[in-house]
């Protein structure tokens, strides 16, 4: 099972699963409300889990908001601050949209496979773009 199908499984069931800054491990809250098939899914792919986690620690603002961006319209994650961001700014929504087809064009089918390794100079523009977008979003609200 792909890590993101599992990752996108624990969240969707209410749980949290993310790697604790405070001593870089593997967390788990509300562990209890994971499906058994889905926990032994995890515990089989710990590895692949905690590297894929790790590969983002060091990821800029940017790419990190798009990955959240993602999360939220799959409904892997739910985030209000975006999903205000998405219904008040339209044109915003679109360029993520745009995005995803660019990511396409580059050779992501599948929502479950990472879509850093299908970036381009054209998807980083635009991810550029985006996160110039929230941050102003964001400031207004704040």
């Amino acid at each position: 099972m792909q890590v993101l199908n599992i990752l996108s499984q624990i969240w969707k069931s209410g749980a949290n699963i993310y790697l604790d800054k405070k001593d870089d491990r593997i967390a788990i809250k509300d562990q209890h409300l994971i499906p058994s098939e889905v926990m032994q899914a995890a515990e089989e792919n710990f590895q692949a889990i905690d590297d894929w986690f790790k590969s983002w620690k060091d990821e800029s603002a940017e790419k990190i908001t798009l990955q959240k961006m993602i999360y939220q319209i799959c409904g892997w994650q739910k985030n209000d601050r975006l999903n205000d961001w998405y219904v008040a700014d339209e044109d915003s929504l679109m360029m993520f949209i745009d995005w995803t087809v660019v990511l396409a064009k580059n050779g992501w089918k599948d929502l479950y496979e990472d879509h850093r390794q299908y970036e381009n100079g054209e998807s980083n523009e635009m991810a550029r773009e985006l996160y110039k977008r929230a941050v102003i979003y964001a400031k207004k609200g704040a």
